[in-house]
């Protein structure tokens, strides 16, 4: 799946277009690389997420299309 589509379903930023513009500034690293939007991210894969001076840490655990609210937490795991 698509780096930033993961973003969005996953809950970790509200937007697609939000996490386009995050991975066109190269705030978005997976696996320590400065990463793409069209970045193919599968389990396992560490992504790290600069908000101003906070970093958000996670480990993909899951790959699904799509989500309910409440099972997003699911996708993947703070570090």
């Amino acid at each position: 799946m698509r780096l930033d589509k993961f973003l969005k379903v996953s809950r970790l930023i509200k937007r697609r277009t939000v996490a386009n513009e995050a991975c066109d500034a190269g705030r978005v690293l997976v696996n320590g690389n400065a990463a793409k939007a069209s970045v193919k991210v599968k389990p396992g894969d560490i992504i790290e997420i600069q908000f101003g001076t906070n970093a958000v840490k996670v480990e993909v655990l899951e790959i699904k299309d799509t989500t309910k609210k409440d099972e997003a937490a699911e996708l993947y795991k703070y570090l």
